[in-house]
């Protein structure tokens, strides 16, 4: 079957001719070389098409692989998140039971606890400012978990053993909330686990691991238009540059609506604000609140935090990176109302990212009727998940060849 987001019949004829007429026009080097059939073809080079790059040739290092990236560098959230090494946080997961039941958050939560062990056995800690500052959840009282809310945590502690190889991977931790310099919350739980590292180091450095294996990286190649079926692809970028290939694999994300023309994942803007320098700053750690909703982090002596997505999900459900006032001023008075009167703060910059959802909060990866493969959704949890997804796509297209 082939899948056509353009145009039928004789407007996709003419168009293959117009394509035609422009590659003559490329250089005998460039054919052979940079635009030269492949094995496979990955659309997106954020964390997850690197790291499905990187599985594969690691599999079958004769593979002959190219990631095309519309950008100058990938613009989803791979870069624009807020740079935590996490795997849920209690009311978090608490909220992941309801949704997809107990064994699939403790299956998905296993992903995401060795994707972060994944990474650390890939990067030096000074590579990606990996940081083992420790991470908490902030809980008050008007939690829908308030209610036996001991018992929960005891109940979460019990299922994590396995996965974290802790007893007790979430403890109590109140005594230390006027020490971190915050204030107006019930309940403070601790996960020594939890770090912090730098998105953009992190990507600069995977981006590095996969290119010295041999995987050739196309920035600034935007796809306008593909077709594919089981035994064979092509992606044709907006200036009529053509890529053939045995396989393609879509990795991206938020996006791929768009790119699919099928339903299959919803955008989800987290929005970001970051605070000048402030002086003799306690805070240190990862923090969350209100499941998840909530999260920010010590950079440095500065405060980054995101989030409050879900005062708006329908303005928030956006591909626009430009963020919206309600939103930030929302954020801004959530870190006034927590942080102790004497931190005094300004805003100095602020940004937004475009994360993928599914409905059952799962990550999806797998082929197509049509023969074209995906995987995306990692629900927020992207840093910690892609390492893993990749090693499932990679199993699933290897298969099939």
């Amino acid at each position: 079957m082939v899948k056509d987001i353009t145009a039928e019949g004789e407007q996709w004829r003419l168009r293959r001719d117009l394509v035609i007429l422009f590659m003559i026009s490329l250089s005998i080097w460039e054919k052979e070389s940079f635009y030269t059939p492949q094995d496979i073809v990955i659309v997106g080079a954020g964390l997850m098409g690197l790291w499905t790059a990187y599985e594969l040739k690691k599999r079958s290092p004769q593979l002959q692989i190219t990631i095309v990236e519309r950008n100058t560098k990938p613009l989803g959230a791979s870069t624009r998140n807020a740079g935590f090494a996490c795997f849920g946080s209690p009311t978090e997961l608490m909220s992941d039971m309801e949704t997809m039941g107990t064994d699939e958050m403790l299956r998905i939560v296993e992903l995401r606890y060795q994707g972060i062990e994944k990474i650390k056995s890939h990067f030096t800690e000074s590579s990606i400012d990996y940081e083992y500052c420790g991470g908490y959840e902030c809980i008050n009282q008007d939690s829908r978990y308030w209610y036996a809310f001991d018992d929960r945590v005891s109940q979460l502690n019990k299922l994590l053993k396995d996965i974290t190889g802790q007893r007790s991977i979430f403890k109590y931790a109140g005594q230390k909330m006027s020490g971190l310099g915050l204030m107006g919350f019930d309940v403070l739980v601790e996960n020594s686990s939890e770090a912090a590292l730098h998105s953009g180091k992190l990507v600069q450095a995977l981006t590095q691991l996969v290119r010295s294996s041999g995987v050739n990286i196309l920035d600034g190649f935007q796809v306008h238009s593909w077709e594919a079926d089981q035994d064979r692809s092509m992606i044709t970028s907006t200036n009529g540059i053509s890529i053939r290939s045995k396989k393609l694999i879509f990795c991206t994300n938020a996006f791929t609506d768009g790119l699919l023309k099928k339903p299959m994942v919803e955008p989800g803007r987290g929005q970001i604000i970051l605070t000048t320098p402030i002086p003799h700053l306690p805070m240190k750690g990862t923090f969350h609140f209100d499941e998840g909703f909530y999260y920010w982090r010590h950079l440095g002596d500065r405060i980054l935090l995101g989030g409050a997505r879900n005062m708006d999900f329908d303005g928030e459900q956006t591909l626009d990176m430009d963020g919206s006032d309600m939103i930030k001023n929302a954020l801004i008075d959530f870190l006034k109302r927590h942080l102790h009167p004497s931190l005094s703060f300004e805003i100095a910059d602020s940004w937004s990212g475009i994360m993928g959802f599914t409905k059952d909060k799962k990550p999806y990866q797998g082929r197509t009727e049509q023969g074209y493969y995906v995987a995306l959704a990692c629900n927020g949890m992207g840093v910690a998940l892609t390492p893993m997804i990749a090693e499932q796509i990679a199993g699933t297209v290897l298969q099939d060849f």
